[in-house]
């Protein structure tokens, strides 16, 4: 029987098409074959952080600025740690355009606080529909000093709760990840690989791990302050940072105090006689260390009161009286 020319060759392309493949060939198969889905995954990630970009703003509340979500329409979530002072404060979104900004409320327990500015433009972040899980893939988002998009990332390490932030108050829930975060972070996002929100993220650590606020507590936060706008907060109108103090300058068990590093002119600090580089360490005897001290003392019926700051000057004692005025009163 003859076979022609076209048969021969026919049947020698189908023994190649099943013929085993060298060593070397599956080692170049496998090798393309996982570079090919690392890239999609690379690429996966970096959408998710695209897509959640331009809800992610910076915050002007401090020497060096941190970082907020959009929750709403000219409304920004953050966290107190990334405020330094209490007025002159703003915001600045994906485009760069920095936007005044307000202080509308914050929370002791959370420590989240809202930012009202109606100029900003950005839009709303995306809440994730599904809850996370231990061992789930996530990335933390923040904007650089510059502006910048910064991103982390790590997996959810663990999901617990309460966390106790102090007498009687305390964060029901909890996450921790292992996505590593600098004071930048302080109010940033912590999205899934779909880029919606899980979390806010605080920039504090517990035990080497990140910790983040979940979304639903952080929204419902943010919706509660929101909705209680209208109570009066304190204000003084200075910005501060922690200082630990040395032993020689501690008074009973008190290792920290508030370093003054700007003064708001005909402010109540001011016209007490509140200086640059003074180091408030209580306020009518309750200790203050932090900014955040600070702000959950003046939580409450404060307004219009007269306060006692026990404070140190030129490494002496000193105390100053203070009368608390209203925050955005004219």
């Amino acid at each position: 029987m003859c076979i022609s020319e076209q048969e021969v060759e026919r049947q020698c392309r189908v023994r190649r098409r099943f013929q085993p493949p060298q060593s070397g060939d599956v080692r170049a198969f496998n090798g393309a074959h996982d570079h090919h889905m690392l890239t999609e995954f690379s690429n996966q990630l970096a959408d998710a952080a695209a897509k959640a970009a331009p809800s992610v703003i910076q915050v002007h509340g401090r020497r060096q600025p941190a970082s907020g979500v959009i929750y709403a329409p000219g409304v920004v979530v953050t966290t107190t740690r990334a405020l330094r002072r209490e007025d002159r404060l703003h915001v600045r979104g994906s485009e760069g355009d920095a936007v005044d900004a307000e202080l509308a409320g914050w929370d002791p327990a959370t420590g989240l606080a809202i930012l009202k500015a109606p100029a900003l433009s950005a839009a709303p972040v995306a809440v994730a529909k599904q809850a996370p899980r231990v061992g789930h893939l996530a990335l933390a988002i923040a904007r650089s000093w510059s502006n910048g998009l910064t991103v982390s990332a790590g997996v959810v390490s663990i999901i617990g709760g309460p966390l106790h932030t102090g007498r009687r108050r305390a964060i029901d829930q909890i996450i921790r990840t292992t996505a590593p975060m600098h004071d930048g972070f302080a109010g940033g996002a912590f999205v899934d690989t779909g880029g919606e929100l899980l979390g806010i993220t605080t920039a504090s650590t517990i035990r080497g791990l990140g910790v983040v606020i979940p979304a639903g507590i952080a929204w419902t936060t943010a919706q509660h302050l929101l909705e209680h706008g209208g109570l009066k907060r304190g204000f003084l109108g200075i910005a501060g940072q922690p200082v630990r103090l040395p032993e020689s300058q501690r008074a009973g068990k008190a290792e920290e105090g508030l370093l003054i590093i700007a003064v708001t002119p005909d402010a109540p600090a001011a016209k007490a006689g509140v200086l640059i580089g003074d180091v408030i360490l209580a306020v009518d005897g309750q200790p203050i260390g932090s900014p955040e001290e600070l702000l959950d003392w003046l939580t409450g019926n404060r307004v219009g009161k007269t306060a006692t700051l026990r404070l140190l000057r030129g490494g002496k004692p000193a105390e100053v009286s203070v009368t608390i005025a209203e925050r955005g009163a004219s």
